[in-house]
């Protein structure tokens, strides 16, 4: 009997040994990655985070402040600022202590894998939906639009006339070959930070006409005494006030994009600061919004407040002020593109491929998900173009579960016993908060739809 090879043994054991350590998790493998990242900075978060929060829902606060008057509908845009910052504060907070580097494994070790998944198809289904919904706006803005035998006249359509060209199918395609095709090859979303600039920066300059057309009708005498309260008459009228929690709630959402801009931070302590200066940025921005988009057409403003800047509004230059206001409100749509696409395809991949490794290491997962994700999207728009009723349950019900019900839900499971009595408090009045005013919103929507 031969004596066995040393080197041989050492390098039998070597390889047995590489056989029985386990591959790194999904997101410790990301995590390593991120860490390979030098990191971005405080006020780059803070803009990319401000582009996920501000979208469409900055249109319809106008015709919230409407339906509930000045005073509450200021203080209910203040309150969910408020509110939304305790949510994710203890998403982060329950989240460091299970070490998870996304909200899906914040999920999954309160709930295990089934909690992840579920939270993974919400923001599948919410993302989706809302690169739908901006694509249709779009259209609408570019090429125009017709509701109840009424057309909305687009930019291209108003200064070119109608042609194949203007059409709202060849306008989308063309967008989304030259711009959102480019765009959807970014990998973090650190590589968008110019872009958040520009969409929030376009944001303010359509807040910035709309104050400066109302204070020129306010010197001018032609504005009408606002609603400081609502006008509740009977049941019907006390339950639409319902629809408007939701709406302002959806405009806040951006939980799921937290961790990830967390991750790239070069110092992930300052995610608390991200947030909270996000919020208020964005909450000043709701709150000025809605005050003078509402004093402007007091009670001819609409659902959306793009469709009252396609007529005269009463000032010199009206068409020019129009046009500013599409133009940029376009602008902005256009290019929130990037901070709602990245964890669409983050998350659809996690769903799909739960064991793969990270998608950025995977160049032909990772283009055939992100054109697939895109031809979906376009194919949505173009062939559904009257969706909204359709997204607003569907918002109802996936905004309220991200923005509340989940973190909550989190809390009230204290994984690692770190909550506080007042932590199960404020999260048993969120899941309250969601239940109540997302079921009356659906209510109130399906007697509108019926009667």
């Amino acid at each position: 009997m031969t004596s066995a090879n040393p080197e041989n043994m050492l390098k039998h054991n070597k390889e047995n040994s590489d056989e029985r350590v386990p591959l790194l998790s999904r997101a410790q493998d990301e995590k390593v990655m991120t860490d390979k990242y030098s990191g971005a900075s405080f006020h780059g978060s803070v803009f990319n985070l401000s582009c996920t929060i501000v979208g469409s829902g900055i249109m319809s606060l106008p015709a919230t402040l409407k339906m509930l008057g000045l005073v509450p509908g200021i203080v209910l845009i203040v309150i969910v600022a408020f509110v939304i910052e305790a949510s994710i504060e203890m998403l982060l907070r329950f989240s460091k202590a299970g070490s998870a580097y996304s909200y899906g494994d914040a999920m999954a070790d309160a709930f295990g894998r089934i909690g992840k998944v579920l939270l993974q198809i919400c923001i599948v289904i919410y993302n989706t939906g809302s690169l739908i919904v901006y694509m249709i706006i779009i259209e609408d803005v570019l090429s125009g639009s017709t509701s109840k035998e009424v057309h909305h006249a687009g930019i291209l359509e108003g200064w070119f006339g109608e042609h194949w060209w203007t059409s709202r199918a060849f306008v989308l395609v063309a967008v989304t070959v030259f711009i959102f095709f480019p765009l959807m090859f970014f990998e973090r979303i650190d590589s968008a930070r110019y872009i958040s600039v520009i969409s929030v920066g376009l944001a303010i300059v359509f807040l910035l006409v709309v104050i400066g057309v109302t204070t020129f009708k306010l010197v001018d005498g032609s504005i009408e005494t606002p609603k400081w309260f609502p006008a509740v008459t009977d049941s019907t009228s006390f339950l639409n006030l319902f629809t408007a929690v939701p709406v302002v709630v959806f405009a806040y959402i951006c939980h799921y994009n937290v961790h990830t801009i967390q991750n790239e931070l070069s110092d992930s302590s300052l995610i608390q600061g991200v947030v909270r200066g996000s919020l208020a940025l964005c909450a000043v921005v709701y709150v000025m919004t809605g005050i003078f988009g509402f004093l402007l057409f007091g009670e001819s403003t609409y659902t959306d407040l793009l469709s009252n800047f396609d007529t005269d509004i009463g000032v010199p230059y009206s068409s020019l002020f129009n046009d500013i206001v599409r133009i940029s409100y376009a602008g902005h749509v256009i290019l929130v593109f990037p901070t709602i696409f990245l964890p669409l395809r983050l998350n659809l991949d996690g769903l799909l491929f739960p064991s793969a490794r990270p998608l950025a290491l995977d160049k032909k997962r990772f283009v055939l998900e992100s054109v697939g994700l895109v031809l979906i999207s376009l194919v949505g728009a173009i062939s559904i173009p009257n969706i909204w009723v359709a997204f607003e349950f569907t918002g109802a019900t996936m905004g309220g579960l991200l923005a509340f019900v989940f973190p909550a839900s989190i809390t009230l499971k204290d994984p690692h016993c770190i909550a506080t009595t007042k932590d199960k408090i404020v999260s048993v009045s969120m899941i309250i908060l969601a239940v109540v005013s997302n079921v009356m919103a659906i209510y109130s929507n399906l007697s509108s739809l019926l009667s």
